[in-house]
């Protein structure tokens, strides 16, 4: 605009539109001057169609008296990602609160949709999404129980689906129940009221279900599309979580408890890749059962995830009781062994020889100690190295980082374009 008179007015072109309460301090003059840039740049605004509409505000501000007034000159150009987005204020409870009006039925041609933050107040009739594939719910307040059933329901096209439950959430249980639904990711932190979720995705292709508190999670159908999963649960009923998980090639554990985790007799036939954490004391029996059921496995990786992992004098130490019979998958498929966090205790160690003892097709075994302490590391590295191994081209490797990416979220970063498309970290 300052170098040429022909850009002076190219901005009200932009299809992208992006305001960002962050760059302003606060202040009253501050946040009149961010209320005025908004409604004065969308009046002259002549672009037919926006593609984007990002609005961040903060705490302090009073801009969310013109978010609807935003919102539907958007939705009049057939916005296609609208992305609204606050921070929490110091009591932890949301600042915005969105009208009806924000989800009028004539948003047809609206493709992703991210709402962080905010007390939601819809009309139930006017809850119309027909074109909605990406959609985030992240740390939102909700009219009652059933509104999410209802918004999920004038969704019929939908793809994405990120759920994050933080403090203020008020459903006691959150049902997700989409059939064309592929990638769902659901975090829940402990300190919330509401603990419960019932999943109805057979079309599901990537999960990950990130839950801090103990309760009720439940999947209604089989998944036989599934490819990733990750499951990190406190909860100690999860025998149809797995049960309905049979289809995964890539799978991330993280249990409380080992007994009944699934249902006998079940085989996941198709899992080539499994990350297991070794924080809580149940992990070592889990461990044998998935390597007996899963005959294809080729790449093992034990980590201990968990910074939070509690003491052996509260919780007792996995017991090691080796099998009469050698898991067929280290006969015939695994190549990859690696395990993060190693400790060396006599489990551990038991479960690494066993392992190196038996893989007849092993290629490369890693470990990484857990300890600081170079003598210590030295001395659990040297027997490791005198450990007799099965398969003669299997080569050791004390370096981090150098066969796999130690990361236990596999479906996390699938969801890597709904979370650019949101600015969200």
């Amino acid at each position: 605009m300052v170098l040429s008179k022909r850009w002076k007015f190219l901005w009200m072109l932009v299809p992208r539109l992006r305001y960002n309460r962050d760059e302003y301090q606060v202040g009253a003059c501050e946040s009149m001057r961010f209320r005025r840039l908004i409604h004065t740049s969308l009046v002259l605004h002549k672009a037919l169609v926006i593609e984007i509409l990002n609005i961040s505000i903060s705490p302090m501000s009073d801009a969310y008296e013109d978010i609807e007034e935003c919102v539907g000159t958007a939705i009049e150009r057939g916005v296609r990602e609208l992305c609204i987005h606050t921070e929490t204020c110091s009591t932890g409870s949301p600042v915005v609160v969105l009208p009806s009006s924000l989800c009028p039925s004539s948003s047809a041609m609206l493709v992703t949709l991210l709402r962080d933050n905010v007390v939601l107040k819809y009309s139930f009739s006017l809850v119309s999404f027909p074109s909605l594939k990406n959609l985030a719910l992240l740390s939102l307040t909700y009219p009652s129980d059933e509104f999410v059933p209802m918004l999920l329901f004038g969704c019929p096209v939908l793809e994405t689906m990120m759920i994050e439950r933080y403090r203020g959430d008020n459903v006691g249980l959150f049902i997700v129940r989409v059939t064309s639904l592929k990638m769902l990711k659901l975090v829940e932190q402990s300190y919330i009221n509401a603990d419960r979720f019932l999943i109805d995705a057979p079309s599901l292709e990537l999960l990950e279900i990130n839950k801090h508190k103990g309760g009720f999670c439940r999947i209604e159908h089989n998944m036989p599309k599934i490819e990733a999963a990750n499951v990190y649960v406190t909860c100690s009923h999860t025998q149809q979580i797995l049960s309905s998980l049979t289809s995964v090639e890539q799978l991330g554990l993280c249990l409380a408890t080992s007994k009944n985790v699934y249902a006998e007799g079940k085989i996941y036939s198709r899992l080539v890749r499994l990350h297991l954490c070794t924080c809580e004391p149940e992990w070592l029996n889990l461990l044998m059962r998935l390597l007996r059921d899963s005959p294809k496995l080729r790449i093992l990786i034990l980590e201990q995830s968990q910074i939070h992992r509690v003491e052996t004098d509260v919780y007792p130490r996995p017991c090691w009781n080796e099998p009469s019979h050698v898991p067929g998958c280290l006969l015939s498929s695994l190549e990859i062994f690696e395990w993060s966090e190693y400790e060396g205790k006599e489990e551990e160690m038991e479960v690494a020889r066993f392992i190196l003892r038996n893989s007849s097709c092993l290629k490369m075994a890693a470990f990484y100690p857990k300890s600081t302490n170079h003598e210590e590391k030295r001395e659990m590295l040297m027997d490791l190295s005198m450990s007799p191994r099965r398969s003669s081209i299997c080569q050791l490797d004390f370096n981090r980082g150098t066969i796999t990416k130690r990361n236990i979220f596999y479906a996390h970063r699938l969801f890597r374009r709904l979370v650019q498309a949101s600015q969200i970290p």
